[in-house]
């Protein structure tokens, strides 16, 4: 796949970036802390501000950990209590033999917010795959969401099912990838197909950040597992019509490399809380 065609389809990044590994932060990694919750280990960071009308809830991509929103934590932090964890398997976070689809992790996520005692709503942030999840868990609780940030984010049938994945890419994710990892994948068009049956939020103030590369030098990966027809670019671009889409000349690490456009973009649906 030629750049061109990055170009013609933000989406394109995100899907591509999605098996290839996050640079680490230190910073975030020696504020989380890890906690036994239900018999299994759990890293998470909680800032609260007690002054604050939302929560922010950050939700990594795959492969990803909370290192990779350090900027943005100490960015957003003074507006707002925020949340950030890894998920079961990522991190100090123990794996779990629960399924990995997105309802699960969603339902997980909730309870862990529950037990800490952060209540709604929510402003929420999902970095690639944790955005998908991220829609899911919006478009499950709608009453207890304020907005949404999408960060470079995949979105319903981006993905093709696991059964269609070429040989190669199949073998390669069970060789490179964690059974988290794997298995995560495996249930990225399940959990698509739940967003997409779910009734839509457009009354939420939402923000998609997607990195559109311009450089010359940028290469897209295709690893023969994404859907780039016209009918699916199509679908993609009516999901959410009433969106602020900020296209930035980024990577998908967004979070890590320009931590400013996405803290901007969290404080800019914070200030709808405050209305």
């Amino acid at each position: 796949m030629m750049l061109a065609t990055i170009r013609s389809s933000p989406f394109c990044a995100a899907a591509c970036a999605l098996f290839l590994a996050a640079g680490p932060s230190q910073a975030a990694v020696e504020l989380a802390r890890t906690e036994t919750v239900d018999g299994r280990k759990l890293e998470s960071l909680t800032l609260r501000n007690p002054s604050a009308k939302a929560t922010v809830v950050f939700e990594n991509g795959s492969r990803a950990t909370i290192a990779g929103w350090d900027k943005v934590l100490d960015a957003v932090a003074p507006d707002a209590t925020v949340f950030a964890y890894n998920r079961p398997g990522y991190g100090a976070s123990e794996a779990t033999d629960a399924p990995r689809d997105g309802a699960t992790i969603v339902e997980q996520l909730r309870a862990t917010l529950r037990r800490k005692g952060l209540a709604p709503p929510y402003v929420l942030v999902g970095h690639s795959l944790g955005g998908l999840y991220m829609q899911l868990f919006a478009r499950r609780y709608p009453d207890e969401v304020k907005g949404i940030v999408l960060v470079d984010a995949l979105y319903p049938r981006v993905i093709k099912k696991p059964a269609e994945f070429p040989l190669y890419t199949r073998a390669g994710k069970w060789l490179f990838f964690s059974r988290t990892v794997a298995d995560e994948i495996d249930h990225i068009w399940e959990t698509g197909e739940m967003v997409a049956a779910l009734p839509r939020i457009d009354d939420k103030p939402i923000i998609r950040l997607i990195n559109k590369p311009v450089s010359s030098t940028a290469i897209a990966v295709d690893f023969g597992a994404f859907n780039f027809d016209a009918d699916t670019r199509a679908f993609v671009k009516a999901l959410y019509p009433k969106a602020k889409t900020v296209v930035a000349d980024a990577s998908h690490q967004m979070q890590a490399t320009h931590p400013e456009i996405v803290a901007a973009a969290i404080r800019e649906v914070l200030a709808t809380a405050d209305n």
